[in-house]
């Protein structure tokens, strides 16, 4: 009885450990605090942009960044900012409002989570597939109509 008991519990235990690997890890606290959950993101395509407040061709691509967010089915595309500077908080805050940046910027650089090495020049944008997987690393200053070519090209066949 003590035996069959034993390996009730011990499978058990093991049906539980194996469940806990399967869920994806958070992606973090965004701009304002609030968590962004891997299932938030799941099964969407990410532009994952690196900006700085300092950076002149930054500066210049946030609006293409903001418009394509409010274009593009938010089910399938989102648009996600870093700041390559790693600021938080306040500082965070008046970087995001001076450049004008309308879309979620992640406290913590994804990068990792991506398997990409640390970014040498700015701005990058990293086209993400919904498995997670980094299709495209662009160089420079990006536009709306760009990005939306590329996500095209790419199968992600965004509207507008």
């Amino acid at each position: 009885m003590m035996a069959g008991m034993s390996r009730i519990l011990l499978l058990g235990a093991l049906a539980l450990l194996a469940g806990c690997g399967r869920e994806a890890p958070d992606w973090g606290p965004d701009q304002q605090g609030r968590t962004i959950s891997a299932a938030e993101l799941q099964g969407r395509w990410l532009i994952v942009n690196y900006w700085a407040e300092w950076c002149v061709p930054c500066r210049k691509e946030v609006p293409e960044l903001n418009r394509l967010q409010a274009e593009l089915p938010a089910g399938q595309v989102r648009v996600l900012g870093v700041n390559f500077d790693a600021l938080e908080g306040a500082e965070l805050q008046a970087a995001i409002a001076a450049l004008g940046i309308g879309f979620t910027t992640l406290v913590q650089d994804p990068g990792p989570r991506l398997g990409i090495e640390p970014l040498r020049a700015l701005p990058v944008t990293l086209l993400v597939d919904p498995a997670g997987q980094v299709r495209e690393t662009l160089v420079g200053e990006q536009t709306a109509d760009g990005l939306r070519a590329r996500l095209r090209a790419l199968g992600a066949a965004p509207g507008s």
